[in-house]
């Protein structure tokens, strides 16, 4: 559905990448430079309209049993259209695990709200359609993305996870922010 736009479910495996990185602190929220704006997955369209100003990315972070969930949005101008009011994001996503067990990601689970209050549910089997084994210290990276009828909006999930043991549990996915340059805020 959503993410299948987006080539996560065809085997696209050029959005995914499998590293071992350092651990990072629990809950945390970071601000960072600019995001590249593009994605490789996502197809580019022509605008006349003048370029969006660049907003600073956000990265968000949840660890969940030592299954550090991080989430950096982008809001791509190149691929939206207000007119038509066609807002859309990427984000990339990093999955660590930072503890001493090898896991496996099973299925991800997705709640996807605009600024109406709209919300939309997206279930599926891995991610990109992979399902990733993660042994200690390991991290999977991966990118897609998200169309919204609305110049902004917000999602959060989870993970559902097995560990070695054969246990399976839940690694939450932190709720982040979609924002483009067209929202318009009021201060009371």
């Amino acid at each position: 559905m959503l993410h299948r736009q987006f080539g996560e479910d065809r085997g696209d495996r050029r959005a995914a990448n499998l590293k071992v990185v350092n651990g990072a602190p629990e809950d945390t929220y970071l601000q960072t430079g600019s995001a590249p704006g593009d994605s490789a997955a996502m197809e580019q369209r022509e605008s006349n309209r003048p370029a969006a100003p660049r907003k600073r990315a956000y990265v968000y972070e949840r660890t969940t049993r030592s299954i550090r969930v991080a989430v950096k949005p982008s809001y791509l101008d190149d691929q939206s259209d207000p007119a038509e009011s066609r807002y859309v994001w990427s984000y990339a996503v990093t999955i660590e695990n930072l503890g001493g067990e090898t896991v496996q990601l099973l299925s991800r689970h997705w709640h996807i709200t605009d600024a109406h209050g709209h919300t939309q549910e997206v279930r599926g089997p891995g991610v990109v359609g992979e399902q990733p084994v993660l042994e200690p210290g390991q991290a999977f990276e991966y990118a897609s993305g998200c169309p919204l009828p609305t110049p902004s909006g917000a999602m959060v999930g989870r993970y559902e996870l097995r560990a070695a043991s054969g246990e399976t549990f839940e690694a939450d996915i932190p709720m982040f922010i979609l924002e483009s340059p067209y929202e318009r805020r009021q201060i009371h």
